[in-house]
Protein backbone atom coordinates (compact mmCIF):
# COMPACT_ATOMS: atom_id res chain seq x y z
CA UNK A 1 0.00 0.00 0.00
CA UNK A 2 1.12 3.59 -1.31
CA UNK A 3 0.10 7.19 0.16
CA UNK A 4 0.85 9.40 -2.40
CA UNK A 5 0.70 13.24 -0.81
CA UNK A 6 0.26 15.57 -3.32
CA UNK A 7 0.37 19.42 -3.08
CA UNK A 8 -1.05 20.91 -6.26
CA UNK A 9 -2.35 24.80 -7.45
CA UNK A 10 -5.76 25.54 -6.00
CA UNK A 11 -6.76 26.08 -9.49
CA UNK A 12 -5.95 22.23 -10.26
CA UNK A 13 -7.54 20.81 -7.24
CA UNK A 14 -10.65 20.03 -8.01
CA UNK A 15 -9.85 19.04 -11.62
CA UNK A 16 -7.71 16.34 -10.37
CA UNK A 17 -10.37 15.62 -7.73
CA UNK A 18 -12.96 14.72 -10.86
CA UNK A 19 -10.06 13.03 -12.48
CA UNK A 20 -9.04 10.60 -9.75
CA UNK A 21 -13.07 9.62 -8.89
CA UNK A 22 -13.23 8.56 -12.88
CA UNK A 23 -10.11 6.19 -12.64
CA UNK A 24 -11.28 4.73 -9.09
CA UNK A 25 -8.95 6.08 -7.03
CA UNK A 26 -10.08 7.47 -3.37
CA UNK A 27 -8.87 10.91 -2.45
CA UNK A 28 -8.89 13.62 0.26
CA UNK A 29 -8.69 17.08 0.17
CA UNK A 30 -7.09 19.63 2.58
CA UNK A 31 -6.94 23.35 2.07
CA UNK A 32 -3.01 24.56 2.64
CA UNK A 33 -1.38 27.79 1.88
CA UNK A 34 2.05 27.83 0.12
CA UNK A 35 5.17 29.41 2.27
CA UNK A 36 6.48 31.58 -0.80
CA UNK A 37 3.63 33.09 -2.57
CA UNK A 38 1.01 32.50 0.34
CA UNK A 39 -1.03 31.33 -2.37
CA UNK A 40 -3.96 28.84 -1.70
CA UNK A 41 -3.01 25.01 -3.08
CA UNK A 42 -4.47 21.93 -1.48
CA UNK A 43 -3.00 19.00 -0.36
CA UNK A 44 -4.50 15.79 -2.17
CA UNK A 45 -4.52 12.13 0.01
CA UNK A 46 -4.47 8.98 -2.03
CA UNK A 47 -4.00 5.73 -1.01
CA UNK A 48 -3.67 3.12 -3.69
CA UNK A 49 -1.70 -0.46 -4.41
CA UNK A 50 1.47 -0.35 -4.86
CA UNK A 51 0.26 -1.62 -9.08
CA UNK A 52 -1.77 1.12 -9.60
CA UNK A 53 0.68 3.83 -8.08
CA UNK A 54 1.71 4.73 -12.01
CA UNK A 55 -1.65 5.10 -13.08
CA UNK A 56 -2.64 7.86 -9.94
CA UNK A 57 0.87 9.32 -11.00
CA UNK A 58 -0.23 9.88 -14.62
CA UNK A 59 -3.45 11.00 -13.58
CA UNK A 60 -1.85 13.65 -11.32
CA UNK A 61 0.62 14.26 -14.30
CA UNK A 62 -2.30 15.28 -16.76
CA UNK A 63 -4.01 17.53 -14.55
CA UNK A 64 -1.82 19.76 -12.90
CA UNK A 65 0.01 22.24 -15.10
CA UNK A 66 2.53 25.17 -14.46
CA UNK A 67 1.44 28.85 -15.55
CA UNK A 68 3.10 32.12 -15.43
CA UNK A 69 1.64 34.56 -12.69
CA UNK A 70 2.90 38.13 -12.17
CA UNK A 71 2.84 39.25 -8.58
CA UNK A 72 3.98 42.64 -6.74
CA UNK A 73 7.01 42.20 -4.46
CA UNK A 74 6.75 43.67 -1.22
CA UNK A 75 8.07 47.16 -0.85
CA UNK A 76 11.25 47.43 0.76
CA UNK A 77 11.88 49.33 3.91
CA UNK A 78 12.41 52.89 3.49
CA UNK A 79 12.61 56.26 4.78
CA UNK A 80 9.86 58.65 5.03
CA UNK A 81 9.71 60.81 1.73
CA UNK A 82 11.33 58.43 -0.33
CA UNK A 83 9.01 56.93 -3.20
CA UNK A 84 9.15 53.15 -4.20
CA UNK A 85 7.11 51.76 -7.93
CA UNK A 86 6.84 47.98 -7.64
CA UNK A 87 7.13 46.18 -10.81
CA UNK A 88 5.33 42.72 -11.01
CA UNK A 89 8.01 39.99 -10.74
CA UNK A 90 7.26 36.76 -13.13
CA UNK A 91 6.59 33.62 -11.09
CA UNK A 92 5.73 29.74 -12.05
CA UNK A 93 3.06 28.39 -10.01
CA UNK A 94 0.65 25.32 -10.29
CA UNK A 95 2.13 21.69 -11.42
CA UNK A 96 2.30 19.26 -8.28
CA UNK A 97 4.81 18.42 -5.64
CA UNK A 98 4.26 14.61 -4.81
CA UNK A 99 5.61 12.34 -2.28
CA UNK A 100 5.29 8.57 -2.16
CA UNK A 101 5.53 7.21 0.78
CA UNK A 102 5.05 3.37 2.02
CA UNK A 103 1.96 2.23 4.38
CA UNK A 104 2.96 0.16 7.30
CA UNK A 105 -0.94 -0.55 8.43
CA UNK A 106 -3.89 0.74 6.31
CA UNK A 107 -7.56 0.02 7.93
CA UNK A 108 -11.34 1.41 6.93
CA UNK A 109 -14.13 0.94 9.25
Amino acid sequence: MKLIVSIVHRDDADQLLRALQREGYQSTKISTTGGFLRAGNSTILIGTEESLLEGALKTIRENCHVRTEYVNPLPPVMEPGELYIPRPVEVQVGGATVFVMDVDRWEKF
